[in-house]
């Protein structure tokens, strides 16, 4: 995907994702702790089981960064908009539940 293609997709995400030097999707989650973050970190598994598109997810105390790109390509594409988008909203919805 062109980068100004991405650059546009990207746009219509939540805030906090970018483009890395990998030119892969990437977002770092601020947590209150370790445990949030690693249930979001499970979270975000779930749905990467349940959509067959599987992200790289570093967690820490505190924080877990989503990285997103389609493997098969070493690139990116629509479909990881679409799953960056998801993890908005479960990150919505983990939010009001731990508020």
């Amino acid at each position: 995907m062109p980068r100004e293609d991405a650059e546009q997709l990207l746009s219509e995400l939540d805030q906090g994702w970018v483009l890395n030097d990998a030119e892969h999707l990437q977002h770092d989650f601020a947590f209150g702790n370790f445990v949030i973050a690693l249930d979001f970190a499970n979270r975000v598994g779930a749905i990467a089981e349940e959509e067959n598109h599987h992200p790289d997810l570093h967690v820490a105390w505190g924080r877990c960064t989503v990285e997103i790109w389609t493997h098969k390509i070493s690139g990116l594409t629509e479909s990881d908009f679409v799953f960056a988008a998801k993890v908005d909203r479960a990150r919505q919805a983990f939010e009001a539940e731990i508020a």
